[in-house]
């Protein structure tokens, strides 16, 4: 490679994202108070631009504007440029992009903002093409138009700046209204089951026509709804919707059928084009939902996606040490000698490059088929390419297809006269050749940082297929990344949690001169994923972590007025909004999780005060619960379980005896909303004993590994049968 003709501050950074722009001719800050001073004494206004490493049209306007020399110029003429990682700090990202949304009706990324010298937005929208176009102002025009403002009319728009703050704070505030309680579950519950049944698409599964996004959030809710109603008509449509969604998804372009795991989201209604990145919350939270599909199910077809999902992170976004890298980027060079990225270059073939690929004869089939023959028919590859040309407007995958399950196996067999189990063992050795040739081309950018909310999201979804699959070996791996977090993202001086760790040279593991401390997202991540671990491990220091770390949550984040928490904490005055998440996306809100995390917690401790912590933050969010609850799928899941009152299900035997393997066996085969597994192993020294006296009472009946079903630390009558126990398990 050349060298750079320029270098800024972030070559400083270890964000991969400020990394990549290390080298623009723009002299980049990192958000901080260097960047803050130098606004304040020069008097300039600061240019604020938010993105992540695996963002495609980052790239582009990184390309188009961020490299040019003439509009680098302008902007280090007039302004102080910051660059943010939205991922690093999700607490910046979140007051701009308020902002953003508020004053242009949309959002996404890059975000580029401007602000005063003391930090307030006053302009604001996403990707700029470099110059003007006929729908479009171009970013060369922007640039100079705000600073012409700023000369000309600066009182102004430090006016305007200062309403625009007041203005958000009003709007942007949670809080208990009066004498709020949390809202009645089954009316929250069947009116989010209404307006998600209004915006399900029937033919393809999922919740709009295009684009489509994968939202565990929902099918979450849906397996929750399914399990509180399963006799009646809307329990089973309910099942069926997530179901045949996990089943349309599966098949779709949005998953990788040779390198495994799935894209972030399709941009047509068939699940079909994907937008290729790949990141690990998505990886997380789909296995944890095709775990529970199977478990729910039985279908194999399910588990088998779990495994897919689950050896592609193992593969590819893990660390030597034990912790999940954030993403693997949609754009990468065609080959070798390219010299530029595409969309999709890694994943996409054309129908030539199968044939030369895949060209033996098949035994046993129609004369003459060639087992390239058998591949394109079953995954619709055409030799023009697949990709609808609407669906590329930059044309980068013309020519290419992007392989999608067109048919059922049985379907694929029968056209060219094969057994269904020899068809399943072709593809399979196609794919394993594919893999292969696919090895050889460029790879896309690895953003190797490490999140402790997405790990914890990771950890969440190798625990609960590790339980649901019986795979020790999964329960392991989860073990292994919670051991991570604990040695790299956790300060046991302070007993908090830090957000984030790089890989360093020669494999290290890297921390930022000035850690970032952990945000609340961080904390109900961690939290859930230790909860999860020790319901598949029984080992109890998870136990022990989790309930020290809720303590701290409490005292970081809690907003003792207006109930519920908010999403950073108070210390940063660079920070002009203490914000609540108000909706379920991608991830689900904070305060969603924190609800069932606070109601699992009370179980495993006897703490009864938690039980009334997750009852204000429903109260906080009362309104929007009644009104549009579809907006927050996850917490309307937790009203229900915080008013069926969870079940602390107790098994009192050696954890290693096979009495005791079989009904935990048995428990974590039944899907059941509101459970909390513990095993009473008789060691009155350890953790859940000093937690829970009543475990004390609980014995073996006739020897045998023994279950007790209690609700607040009242139980049922002992039961020593699997088939008693799985009938008492449904809610």
């Amino acid at each position: 490679p050349s060298v750079p003709r320029h270098t800024n501050r972030l070559i400083n950074e270890k964000s991969p994202y400020l990394l990549q722009h290390a080298h623009n001719p723009v002299d980049w800050y990192p958000w901080g108070q260097e960047a803050f001073d130098k606004a304040k004494t020069e008097g300039k206004l600061i240019f604020l631009s938010v993105g992540y490493s695996t963002c495609h049209w980052c790239h582009v306007m990184e390309e188009e504007s961020f490299k040019s020399k003439e509009i680098g110029e302008i902007m280090n003429e007039h302004f102080v440029c910051i660059k943010v990682d939205r991922e690093e700090r999700p607490d910046v990202d979140k007051v701009y992009m308020t902002f953003v949304q508020a004053t242009s009706g949309g959002g996404g990324w890059p975000m580029s903002v401007w602000l005063t010298p003391d930090l307030k937005p006053f302009a604001g929208g996403t990707y700029f093409p470099p110059e003007d176009g006929v729908h479009r102002v171009g970013f060369r025009t922007v640039l100079l138009r705000i600073a012409e403002q700023w000369r000309e009319n600066k009182d102004a728009l430090l006016e305007s700046s200062q309403r625009i703050l007041e203005a958000l704070r009003h709007t942007s505030e949670i809080r208990v209204q009066g004498q709020e309680s949390p809202p009645p579950a089954k009316e929250v519950m069947d009116t989010c089951f209404q307006q998600l049944s209004r915006s399900y698409d029937e033919d393809y599964g999922g919740f709009s026509k295009s684009p489509k996004f994968p939202t565990p959030v929902n099918l979450n809710f849906l397996f929750t709804y399914w399990a509180l109603h399963r006799t009646t008509p809307e329990g089973a449509q309910a099942l069926q919707m997530a179901l045949h969604t996990l089943k349309m998804m599966a098949h779709g372009g949005i998953h990788d059928h040779i390198g495994q795991g799935f894209h972030r989201y399709s941009t047509d209604q068939h699940w079909h084009v994907p937008h290729f990145e790949k990141m690990l919350y998505d990886q997380g939270q789909l296995a944890a939902m095709y775990s529970r599909a199977f478990q729910i199910s039985g279908d194999e077809f399910f588990a088998d996606v779990v495994r897919d999902i689950l050896l592609y992170v193992s593969r590819d976004l893990s660390d030597q040490a034990g912790g999940f890298y954030s993403a693997e980027d949609a754009d990468s060079y065609p080959t070798t000698t390219s010299r530029e990225k595409r969309e999709g270059a890694f994943c996409v073939w054309a129908a030539k490059e199968l044939r030369a690929l895949l060209p033996d004869l098949v035994e046993g089939a129609t004369q003459g088929t060639t087992l390239g023959d058998v591949f394109m028919y079953h995954y619709g590859v055409e030799e023009a390419g697949n990709v609808d040309p609407m669906k590329d407007p930059h044309q980068e995958l013309k020519g290419k297809n992007v392989l999608i399950a067109r048919c059922p196996p049985e379907l694929t067999a029968a056209r060219f006269g094969l057994e269904p189990g020899r068809l399943s063992a072709l593809l399979q050795e196609c794919q394993q050749r594919l893999s292969s040739a696919r090895a050889q081309r460029p790879r896309p950018h690895l953003d190797t940082k490490m999140l402790a909310a997405w790990n914890g999201l990771m950890i969440s979804g190798f625990s609960q297929a590790g339980a649901i699959l019986a795979e020790q070996e999964y329960v392991s791996r989860a073990a292994q990344a919670a051991a991570f977090l604990r040695t790299h993202l956790f300060d046991p001086d302070s007993g908090r949690l830090l957000r984030s760790c790089y890989r360093g040279k020669h494999n290290s593991v890297e921390q930022s001169a000035v850690p970032i401390q952990g945000f609340l997202e961080d904390y109900v991540f961690v939290i859930q994923a230790l909860f999860d671990l020790y319901e598949a491990s029984l080992e109890q220091g998870w136990l022990e972590w989790a309930l020290h770390l809720q303590h701290m949550q409490d005292k970081l984040f809690w907003d003792p007025k207006g109930f519920a928490y908010f999403s950073t904490e108070a210390s940063d005055p660079s920070l002009l909004l203490r914000l609540k998440d108000d909706q379920d996306g991608a991830e689900p809100t904070p305060n969603s999780i924190a609800v069932t995390n606070l109601l699992r917690a009370a179980c495993y401790s006897g703490h009864m005060d938690w039980v009334e912590k997750a009852g204000k933050i429903l109260a906080a969010f009362s309104e929007r619960l009644q009104k549009i609850p579809v907006t927050l799928p996850e917490m309307v899941r937790a009203t229900a379980v915080f008013h069926h009152t969870l079940k602390q299900v107790v098994i009192c035997g050696d954890p290693q005896g096979e009495d005791t393997k079989e009904m935990l066996h048995c428990v974590h085969s039944v899907f059941s909303p509101n459970k909390v597994l513990m095993v009473a192993d008789g060691n009155s020294a350890g953790f859940l004993y000093r937690q829970l006296p009543f475990l004390a009472s609980l014995e073996r009946k006739d020897g045998k590994a023994t279950a007790y079903i209690c609700s607040n630390f009242t139980c049922s009558l002992p039961v020593t049968s699997v088939q008693e126990l799985r009938g008492m398990l449904s809610p």
